[in-house]
């Protein structure tokens, strides 16, 4: 009888112990499946399933336009999303700087300055993209350059920046350059 418990505890051990292993090979593997080789560009069908109908700014809540929407899946799968903002209920003084929402999931380079992960306001406004906390405190100030040559622009998209892993976050003509701040 005591060599039968033996046995079943013994069984028993090396069956957990089997499942353990089998377990995080299987979640090893999950990871590599979802990561990807270099940051994915989203539409902005992709963006706007992802975002939130509306979002929260400086005590309100302003729907986002779907149609006005792109984001980017880095490599470790985490997300970077922005949209255009309706902010019609807002001061025509806010309005001017508020123009559209950024959620990052990882820590960003905008231009030169790192903007850690967050929900941001941000616009373009003489010459400069100014990116404000939830409260409406400016956090991040950089120069935007124009593209003239862009033959189609949208009221906002994230196109290819010309180095890996760089992309153009574009209001109209205008855009910052942005990465991961953790590359």
């Amino acid at each position: 009888m005591k060599i039968r418990q033996k046995n079943s505890a013994s069984f028993a051990c090396i069956a957990f112990c089997v499942l353990t292993i089998a377990l995080g090979t299987l979640h090893a593997q999950t990871q590599d499946a979802n990561r990807i080789e270099a940051p994915v560009m989203l539409n902005r069908d992709q963006a706007s399933a992802i975002l939130p109908p509306s979002v929260f700014f400086r005590g309100q809540s302003a729907p986002i336009q779907g149609r006005n929407s792109a984001g980017l899946r880095m490599t470790d799968g985490k997300l970077v999303l922005s949209a255009i903002v309706d902010t019609s209920g807002y001061s025509s003084a806010l309005q001017q700087t508020y123009q559209a929402y950024l959620l990052t999931e990882v820590p960003l380079t905008i231009a030169s300055q790192k903007l850690p992960p967050g929900a941001y306001g941000f616009g373009f406004v003489a010459g400069n993209m100014i990116v404000m906390d939830i409260g409406g405190n400016e956090i991040l100030r950089v120069d935007i350059n124009r593209d003239e040559k862009l033959t189609r622009p949208n009221p906002l998209q994230i196109l290819p920046g010309g180095a890996a892993a760089q992309f153009r976050l574009y209001l109209g003509r205008n855009y910052v350059l942005l990465s991961s701040a953790s590359r």
